[in-house]
This record gives C-alpha cells, structure tokens and sequence, in this order.
C-alpha cells in the first residue's frame, strides 16, 4: 500500500523547470569539469615526465617512464577515487550533503596546486610528489561523485530528473576537452619560445630544461575551475530530502524550499514523523530488507559500472599509445618533447570534439523519452561492435590510408560510452535508493566502477605491449597486443550487456517511487502507484 507523501517532496517532483535547477547543474557540474580534468589531463603529460626525468643517455629511444612509476602516476589519483567515493558517500548520509561538499572541492583545489610541485629535483622526489598529491586530488575527486549525482537527483523534479543528473556528469566531457585545449596552448606555447630539435637529431638537446614547467602548468590548472565555484557550493542549501527524510527537520526543509520554489511552504511534522518512523522506512544498508528490495539492483549498479570503466578509462587514459601503435602521431624519436605534448594533447582535443563530448549530450537531450535502461543497453551493446570492429581488422586499420577510419570508429566507441553507460551508470544510482542510503549506496557503485578503472589502466599498461620483446616499451615484459587488447575491452562490454538487466528503469517516477520509500513493508516497490500532480489552478501555498 502506498503511503501519503510529504508535500514539500511532491512541490519539488512537480516544480516547473527554474533558474535555481540551471544554477544547480553549473555549479554541481564545474565539480566534474574540474574532476575529468584533472583526471585526464595526466596521459597529456605521462610522455613529457618520461623524457625530462628518465633519460638515458646514448639510447635509441627517449626517456620514458618505468612500468611501475608509469602505472603509479596513472593510477593513483584513481585509487584516491575510488577510497573517496566510499568514504564520502557514507559521509554525506550521516552529515549532510551540504557539509561535506565544499570539503571535497576545497581538497581538489589544494591538491591540484601541489600537484605540480616537487620534493626535490631528483626523479624519486618528483614522482613521490606527484603520486602522492595525486592520490588526495582522488580522494577529493571521489567524494564530488556520490555528493554531486545525490545532490541534483534531490533537487530535481521527477520530469527532468534524469536530464539535469546527465547534465552535472556531461561536464566531465568539456573537462576532458579543456585538458586537451590547455595542452595545446602550453606547449604550442613553448614550442615556440624553445624550439628543439627531434630526438633522433639531437637526444640530448630535443627536451628543453623548461619544459619541465609545462607538466607543472596543465596540472595546476586544474584548480582554477574548482576554486571559481566554491562560494557557490557553500551558498546552497541543504536538499529537502534529507532535511526531512535523514535528519527529520521538516521545518527547515519547508523554509529552504520555500526560498529556492518561491512558493509558500508550511511544515507537516506529524506525517514526517510517521513516515521516517515506519519500519518500512528505517531498514539499514546490510539488513535481510535492503537485500530483498535493492540487492539486485546494487549488484546491477555496481557490476555495470564495473565493467564499463575498465574498457572506459583504458580507452580514455591510454589514447596516446592507441594512436602511435596506428602511426597517427609519430613515434617519439622523430618529435621534440614539447611537440610530442603538442600532438598527444591534440589527439584527445580531436576525439573529445568529435565523439566524447556530442555523446554525453545526446544523453541529456534523451535519457528522460526513451529512458535509462534502453540507453544504456544500447550504448554497452554499440561499443562491443565498434571494438570487435577495430579489433578483428586492425592490421587492416595500421595501414596509413585507413587511419581516418579508425579514428572515426574509435570516436564512435566513445560517443556511445557517453549516450550509454558511461552517463547512465552516474544517474541511476541516485535515484532507486532510499533517502537516507542514497549517497552511500551511489559511492559505492561509484568505487565499484573505479575499481574497473583501476583495473583497466594497469591491466591494459601491460597488456597492450607487443607480443614481440624487441618492441616492447623499455622495462615493460610482452603483452598479448594491442589487437588482443580491443578484444578483450570489446568482451567486457559484452558483459555489461547482460548485467545491464539488473538495473531497473526509474525515469518518470518520483524519486520515493523509484526506491520504494513510500510503499508498506514487505511489497514490491514495482507495485508503487505513480504519484498524481493536483489539478491546475490549485492555491500555491502547499503543506509539508
């Protein structure tokens, strides 16, 4: 039986779209610009490190990074993220998402900064440094996941719920295309001022002393973004549905609503207090009734975000070795080091245009008509083609005439990432848990999907090495392949298709409807009675 709603959560369902939901997605949203910044603007600079700091002299080929440092300035801001998704999404149902937001912007600022400083000019030092600031700009990173997706689910109404969640995660697409754009500029910038010759005419010489600031530069500017918004996030308040539902204050639910709908809003605490009270309503996250009514549902959240971030943030983090194993950016010996940034950074600027950030706002513009399970069904399904596309042919694609058809299927895998899984996975999660699970039950499917990442970059680090020892990249044992690797990225997405049945559709139901918050105990939350929105004309002064 479904349980009477409180009103002001009705108000938000049904609130016609305002200024205070776009002020919402942009400052939520400049969280996961600074976020995919920061995240992706490494494999810009990996190449670079590798050259100023591990350069051998009389080598054939320039300095490049030891496996394990390679794996550990990639991977570590990941691990960061995926500690953090944990730890604030817990945080933010015990304390508040509004109290822990700034928290995390406020750790991004400041890691960002440090991140491009040193401990000494030595290689160890440098690398300690930058791992070790990296792994907080994670943690940081990590909690702006569950916090930011929790935070506009809650302010949304049921319409366009899934629209403005998408809209908040499509910024990480122009976070990764102001990476790429910020590379360009420094080191176009440089290029010019300290022209080098290429390796092979001068090893030595291709690798101006000051280009050591270009790594430095890109990696700070991360800050700016994050910095910029911070007075904001510290502007907004509380969301209703935890004012009411986790900390049982429904009068400063009313009043904080009351300013942000410009409505008149009077408090109901007795039909609160019955609600949040109902045995119903207070089962905890590893109680017999969680498991019945959402133990699939987190099990389908968490392995599709799984399985998805492994092929994601493989393709994402290593494109600058997909694109030299197909000769579209020249191998590292005919380049100077501030060039070899110019083209990694110009290669991730062209895919970011062209598939990235196209995909991510088809996701917006569609996820609330045709809903998130066709999409992002459809979007698992279409990578798994693209990539046994490139796979199965791709001595086929090697070849110098058919780079641009690579390119163009390479930047089809990311546009259906992005009008798929990639968006879907983020918005889901915020909407079919319980109020007072709801951060917590997001962070985790969250670091699930970090997992993967983490997976995915240090797998594929090792396994994309050729399978002949004279070409592998120095200190690096054989892999199965580059070839071997697209095949294996395009089974994994396969996967998702068939885990992506156990995630429920949840668009056009309220966010109490959707998680079964407001039906009776030991009832499906299927069986829910959608809520009805009273007639026109009715008096703007609603209870709560």
């Amino acid at each position: 039986m479904v349980r009477e709603q409180l009103q002001v959560l009705n108000a938000l369902d049904v609130a016609k779209t305002q200024l205070y939901h776009f002020t919402a997605i942009v400052v939520a949203g400049m969280g996961f610009f600074t976020d995919a910044y920061d995240l992706f603007s490494i494999s810009i600079v990996t190449k670079l490190l590798g050259r100023l700091y591990y350069y051998k002299e009389g080598s054939r080929r320039p300095g490049s990074l030891p496996p394990g440092v390679s794996s550990s300035v990639t991977g570590v801001a990941l691990v960061g993220t995926l500690f953090g998704q944990l730890f604030f999404g817990w945080l933010g149902d015990k304390m508040g998402r509004k109290k822990v937001y700034g928290l995390t912007l406020a750790l991004m600022v400041i890691c960002s900064i440090a991140s491009g400083l040193s401990f000494g000019k030595t290689p160890k030092g440098v690398m300690a440094t930058l791992c070790f600031f990296r792994f907080w700009l994670g943690f940081g990173i990590g909690g702006d996941y569950p916090l930011s997706a929790t935070i506009m689910s809650e302010y949304a109404n049921k319409k366009t719920r899934g629209s403005f969640i998408a809209a908040v995660f499509a910024m990480q697409g122009f976070g990764i295309l102001a990476a790429g754009i910020v590379g360009l500029i420094v080191s176009t910038a440089f290029d010019h001022a300290y022209e080098r010759p290429t390796y092979e005419q001068d090893p030595a010489g291709s690798t101006a002393p000051e280009a050591d600031y270009i790594w430095r530069i890109i990696l700070m500017f991360g800050a700016l973004p994050a910095a910029v918004t911070y007075y904001w996030r510290m502007k907004m308040p509380e969301t209703a549905r935890y004012t009411a539902l986790v900390a049982r204050n429904a009068k400063q639910a009313a009043q904080d609503m009351a300013k942000v709908l410009n409505v008149e809003l009077e408090a109901e605490e007795e039909k609160m207090e019955k609600i949040v009270k109902n045995s119903s309503n207070s089962f905890g996250l590893f109680s017999k009734e969680f498991a019945r009514r959402h133990g699939l549902h987190l099990i389908g959240t968490t392995t599709t975000w799984f399985l998805l971030d492994i092929a994601y943030y493989s393709n994402n983090l290593f494109q600058k070795d997909i694109y030299s194993s197909i000769g579209w950016i020249p191998s590292a010996e005919k380049m100077s080091a501030t060039y070899e940034v110019y083209r990694i950074a110009r290669a991730q600027t062209l895919i970011a245009l062209c598939g990235t950030v196209p995909g991510y706002w088809f996701t917006v513009a569609f996820i609330d008509i045709i809903g998130r399970f066709i999409i992002q069904l459809m979007g698992f399904f279409m990578m798994t083609v693209f990539m046994f596309a490139l796979a199965i042919p791709y001595n086929h694609w090697r070849q110098k005439d058919n780079r641009v058809g690579f390119l163009i299927m390479y930047s089809l895998t990311f546009f259906f990432s992005n009008f798929g899984p990639n968006a879907t996975t983020f918005v889901v999660p915020a909407e079919i848990f319980p109020a007072r699970l709801r951060s917590t039950c997001h962070g985790i499917s969250a670091a699930a999907g970090k997992a993967g990442a983490i997976v995915g970059t240090y797998g594929f680090l090792y396994a994309s090495q050729s399978t002949d020892s004279t070409k592998t990249d120095p200190g690096y044992p054989t892999g199965i392949g580059m070839k071997s690797s697209l095949i294996v990225m395009a089974c994994i997405n396969a996967f998702g298709v068939l885990f992506t049945f156990l995630v429920p559709e949840s668009k056009g139901k309220s966010l109490e409807e959707a998680s079964g918050e407001n039906i009776e105990e030991g009832e499906n939350i299927e069986t829910s009675i959608p809520y009805q929105a009273p007639p026109a004309g009715t008096s703007r002064t609603v209870p709560v």
